[in-house]
């Protein structure tokens, strides 16, 4: 299943075979090979060397329930190891999702998503003893921190092989077999997958073609009584106002619809949810989303309106972002 290299999930999968998901590890397995065969990314064999590049570092406190995730020790590492370090993991380059810090060496990433999580956390069902799926995770970090809030089991997906790769590297040395981040998008989950007690699905909704099959994608997933996390991209106004961008959204190619709050409930009620409250509406602000040392590609201050923040490059209105909770019925 690694295919030779450091993409190895199987730790995870034995944990999944102790729950009542095991009929589907089989079938999450076949799916990565799959994801992982010949032509899966140019650039894997380059990650995979950094991942290989990491240095053997001392033991220490693991992390997960503060905002800068990772492992720390009271002494510092030598200089060499520490530049070792830092560059093994500056090779993943870019870092979007954290804060992490392992070691003294802070990975400033592009999102401050301990923010995110700071919205979410008193407000979602406990997550104590919970199995939780989190769709386009990223690199893991929210993963982390549902760990760290005592979560049994964390499944986290998303396609992009370079996420998977930073998720590895910090697992390397964080080593919880309870959480993984598969290479997979909701499409390649297997299709009977349900059971989940808690389902996040964040900065994802907006890049779907069918908003409404993913929102019953994520109903199916729930065991009847589980809770869905949402955090999407919204709209001041009715419960029939949804923008279509006609073409790119804060130079974003792949945004199709971004409704209005009351319209997102609407949708959440035809797709099998109740119990549908908003928890926080808040303006995406460029001390949230900017670039970093870790991330020095274009970001949210890049693709405002420079004469005006409340609008996009394309006049559209500025990224304000909905956090929702609904149950399966």
């Amino acid at each position: 299943m690694s295919d030779g290299t450091r993409f190895n999930f199987q730790p995870f999968l034995a944990r999944l075979a102790q729950t009542p998901l095991a009929p589907w590890g089989d079938a999450l397995a076949e799916a990565v090979r799959i994801r992982l065969g010949p032509g899966a990314h140019g650039d894997l064999a380059r990650w995979d060397a950094a991942l290989s590049d990491l240095p053997e570092l001392p033991d220490g406190e693991r992390v997960l329930d503060r905002a800068c995730v990772g492992i720390q020790s009271g002494n510092p590492l030598d200089p060499e190891t520490e530049r070792q370090l830092r560059d093994a993991l500056m090779r993943l380059h870019p870092w979007r999702k954290g804060p992490y810090c392992i070691h003294g060496v802070r990975i400033d990433t592009e999102w401050r998503s301990d923010w995110k999580w700071d919205r979410l956390a008193n407000a979602i069902a406990p997550l104590d003893g919970r199995r939780v799926l989190d769709v386009g995770c990223g690199n893991g970090y929210h993963g982390w921190r549902m760990l760290g809030a005592g979560a049994e089991l964390v499944l986290g997906i998303d396609p992009t092989l370079l996420f998977v790769a930073q998720y590895l590297a910090i697992q390397r040395y964080l080593t919880r077999d309870e959480l993984t981040v598969l290479p997979l998008g909701i499409e390649d989950l297997p299709g009977g997958l349900t059971g989940f007690d808690t389902v996040f699905s964040m900065g994802v909704l907006y890049h779907r073609r069918s908003p409404m099959d993913h929102l019953g994608e994520l109903c199916r997933l729930l065991r009847p009584g589980g809770e869905l996390v949402l955090e999407t991209l919204v709209l001041e106004g009715g419960d029939e106002r949804v923008l279509v961008p006609p073409g790119r959204y804060a130079s974003m190619r792949n945004v199709w619809f971004i409704p209005s709050v009351a319209a997102l409930s609407v949708w959440l009620g035809r797709c099998g949810f109740t119990a549908i409250r908003v928890i926080d509406v808040s303006r995406t602000t460029v001390e949230e989303q900017r670039p970093t040392d870790w991330m020095r590609f274009q970001s949210l201050p890049d693709h405002l309106d420079p004469h005006d923040p409340n609008r996009t490059v394309e006049g559209l209105p500025a990224p304000t972002r909905a956090l929702l909770l609904a149950e399966r019925r």
